[in-house]
This record gives C-alpha cells, sequence and structure tokens, in this order.
C-alpha cells in the first residue's frame, strides 16, 4: 500500500445516525487526537451523552447552533494518519434542509460511509424500510459518481448485536444500489458510540468474518476515473504570463491545471472556443520545465505561434472531438431557497470561466424518494433535482461528468444576491435516454 496515498471520503445518511460519533470515534480509537481534544470529550458545555461516556459529535460539530441542537449543519473537515493510510474526512449534514452542504462534500469524495440506523428501520412490515434521507444521500452518490460507498449499519448495539438484522438491512441496501446501479458497495455492522468494528474487530459480532471499517478504508483503491489519452487533453486557460512585452522575444505563456490527458511539447493542439491551431513549445511546471505534463499538473505552456489566447479558453489535441457550445444538457441540484425561475438569467461558472445563462426547459425531475421521473415540471425548489436544458450566452468546453468530474461540473450564481444556486453536472444519455453518470 502507498502510504503517501490520500483518501477523500465522506460520511451520509439520515439525521442522528450516527455520522459524527462514527468520526470521533475514529479519530479517538486511531489515537488522532490531542490530550486537549480527548478532554473535551467529557465535559463538553452541550454534552449530550451520559456521565462517563464520550460525546464523540463534539470533534466535528463546530458551529454552536450545531452542538446545542445536536445535528450537523455545514461539512467538518479532519485530517488524520495511519501507517498506511493519509485521510481527509467530510463529515455531511444529514438534514434535508442542509442537503446542498452534504453535496459539496460529496463532490470531491473518493469513498463514502453511508451510516444507517439499525434502531430506526422500520422492520414492521416484514421488510425492512430505509430512511427517506437515507435513499436521498445513496442517489446523490450515485449521481455525483463516487466511486466507492461504505454501507455502516450503526446502533447494532441497540438490537443485542442481531446478526438477523444487519442481513435482512444489508438486503434492502443491496436492493437499492441495484436500482441506482451502484457499484462496489461494502458492508460493516458497527456501533459507532461502543466502538464496535470501527478500528478493532467487535467482540460482540463473532458471526461477522470482515474486517473492520478503518480497515476496509485503508485498502480502497483510489481511481480518479480521468481518462489520460492524448486525444482527451484538456487545459483550460486560468492566466496568461508575461515578461518583457516590450521586447522583440517577449515570454507569452499560458498558465493553468490540465484536466485530463497528457502533454508533451512538440503536440499538434487546438485552441477553443476560437478554433486555432498551433503546437505546444515549451511546458513548465512548479519546478522547472517538463518534458511530460499529466492530469493535474499546474503548468506554464507556451505555443509556436503568437495566438489571441485568454482566460476562459481551452487548449484541447488538435484532432479530439471536443467542440465549445453555447448549448448544455445537465443534471441540475437545486440549492437555494428561491425555486428556479427559467425567465431570469444566472451566471454560469465552468472550468476557469463565467458566461451567463438561461434554462431552456426541464425534462423531468428525478424524485430520489421513488427514483422516478416526473415529467412537465415548469421550475426547480431546494433540493429537487432534474435534468434540464441551457443555453449560454457565450460558449464553454463541456466534458461529461462522468468523464471527468473536475471538467465536467458547474454551479450556478444569481447575479443580484451572489449566492451559489444550483450545482450541476454535464451528463451524457444512453440509447434510453437514462442518465449517464
Amino acid at each position: 500500500m502507498n502510504t503517501d496515498s490520500v483518501l477523500r471520503f465522506i460520511t451520509a445518511g439520515s439525521v442522528d445516525d450516527g455520522k459524527s460519533t462514527l468520526i470521533g470515534r475514529l479519530l479517538y480509537d486511531s489515537q488522532a487526537l490531542l490530550a486537549d481534544q480527548v478532554a473535551s470529550l467529557y465535559s463538553g458545555k452541550h454534552k449530550r451523552t451520559a456521565q462517563g461516556v464520550p460525546d464523540f459529535a463534539q470533534l466535528t460539530d463546530g458551529l454552536a447552533a450545531e452542538r446545542e441542537q445536536g445535528i450537523t449543519i455545514d461539512v467538518a473537515y479532519r485530517y488524520f494518519a495511519t501507517p498506511v493510510r493519509k485521510f481527509i474526512i467530510a463529515d455531511t449534514p444529514g438534514h434535508e434542509q442542509y442537503t446542498r452542504n452534504m453535496v459539496t462534500g460529496a463532490s470531491t469524495a473518493d469513498a463514502a460511509i453511508v451510516l444507517i440506523d439499525a434502531a430506526r428501520v422500520d422492520f414492521s412490515g416484514g421488510k425492512p424500510i430505509l430512511l427517506p434521507q437515507t435513499r436521498r444521500h445513496s442517489a446523490l452518490l450515485k449521481l455525483l459518481g463516487t466511486h466507492h460507498v461504505i454501507a455502516a449499519v450503526n446502533k447494532l448495539d441497540l438490537l443485542d448485536y442481531s446478526e438477523d438484522k444487519f442481513n435482512a438491512i444489508q438486503a434492502a441496501y443491496q436492493e437499492l444500489a441495484d436500482t441506482l446501479k451502484l457499484n462496489n458497495v461494502r458492508y460493516v455492522p458497527i456501533s459507532a458510540l461502543n466502538g464496535d468494528n470501527i478500528v478493532n474487530p467487535s467482540e460482540h459480532m463473532s458471526w461477522y468474518h470482515g474486517r473492520p471499517l478503518l480497515r476496509v478504508l485503508e485498502e480502497l483503491p483510489i481511481d480518479s476515473g480521468v481518462s489520460a489519452t492524448p486525444e482527451a487533453v484538456l487545459f483550460p486557460v486560468q492566466r496568461v504570463a508575461r515578461q518583457d512585452g516590450s521586447a522583440a522575444d517577449d515570454f507569452r505563456g499560458y498558465q493553468g491545471r490540465l484536466e485530463q490527458g497528457t502533454l508533451t511539447a512538440g503536440d499538434a493542439v487546438r485552441i477553443e472556443p476560437a478554433g486555432y491551431k498551433s503546437r505546444i513549445k515549451a511546458i513548465f511546471g512548479i519546478s522547472g520545465s517538463l518534458k511530460e505534463a499529466k492530469p493535474g499538473d499546474v503548468l506554464t505552456v507556451t505555443l509556436d505561434d503568437d495566438i489571441d489566447v485568454s482566460r476562459g479558453d481551452s487548449i484541447v489535441a488538435a484532432d479530439s472531438s471536443v467542440r465549445a457550445t453555447k448549448i448544455l444538457t445537465a443534471a441540475l441540484c437545486w440549492f437555494d431557497d428561491k425555486p428556479l425561475n427559467t425567465a431570469r438569467r444566472y451566471l454560469l461558472k465552468h472550468s476557469t470561466q463565467t458566461v451567463y445563462a438561461k434554462v431552456k426547459n426541464i425534462d423531468y425531475l428525478w424524485d430520489v424518494q421513488t427514483l422516478s421521473h416526473t415529467e412537465n415540471a415548469d421550475t426547480l425548489k431546494r433540493n429537487d433535482i432534474g435534468r434540464v436544458h441551457l443555453n449560454l450566452q457565450k460558449p464553454i468546453v463541456p466534458v461529461a461528468y462522468v468523464q471527468n468530474p473536475a471538467a465536467g461540473a458547474f454551479i450556478l450564481i444569481d447575479e443580484a444576491t451572489n449566492h451559489t444556486v444550483a450545482a450541476g453536472m454535464i451528463v451524457e444519455t444512453d440509447d434510453e435516454g437514462d442518465w449517464v453518470i
């Protein structure tokens, strides 16, 4: 295992499923806390556990309102490391009102732990019924293309560590995962408060023969999902660097981050949206000249020709099928309290470019509870997800989110309030018109 690898993961699920407690227990049992942090677990002002029992949630509930109300509102990031791997954790809210914050945390995550409160699963009908927000978050993880999902069935101590109840919940969630086409789902029975199967194997669940949660996280492969073929080259220009502009041999470099593909000196390239063609003259990284650049590298590149290139333009391979466009089809998750107004224009921020955009029409809404489509919608309300078509004032270079999450995502901004009102994912469709995410 590469000890330099960093796994970004989030906790997701419904309110009071134990997400903050899980992270606190993970940090505590892996000895990633300082002495004063450990002391605060037993003596916090808004401590919500019994005397002598640590309140692990205080480690991530940083806002006063979170500690007072006992819910997570904002996304809390924590860092810790083991001898095997480094981790960045995002504790995301479970309340439906703060779904937009969960989307924010999940957008950069390699993996997600979906907490399922075993004590609140409805067994009255014989077949377990999962909580609505568990279904909603799972659907969003599919939409966001999260590579790995761990279903952690929590609070099994309240069900006498029942193997039968765990198996029933696992079957119910697997049915949901199959419907959503969620891949790479792993299942771990836990008690976050008591530390069962978090870092060390549980003494109360001898029937479970898998690995504790931390070991599962340490062994997850990290896959960027980004194509590295030369045809996929995408280099959005963030800044034009000039030096000695009055001299005959003035330097003109184009700076940004290589989003996908590999780039070498001499490569034939095309500038979008203008369509000009040239070749890469030289590539410079943070430490100097480079023979080859890879996805994620921050670069300054020069071209053989003096071409009008500015911020917002993109450098692609000369024979690439990628073209600039003023029309987008996207999955849109609405964040704002004010519904979408299709008569208004919004600012669309994509990569290094910000342009005006209007939602031309809504194909349908996606009901994350029933996983069905609702057609003939004329607006989107808070937490709604819809498939929409947008018209842009100026062209951008779109990439399908499924191919490259960083280059396939955008946000909509209300120009009057400067609020981020929606997050969008540029989509492809299969032959049946379903979202390919």
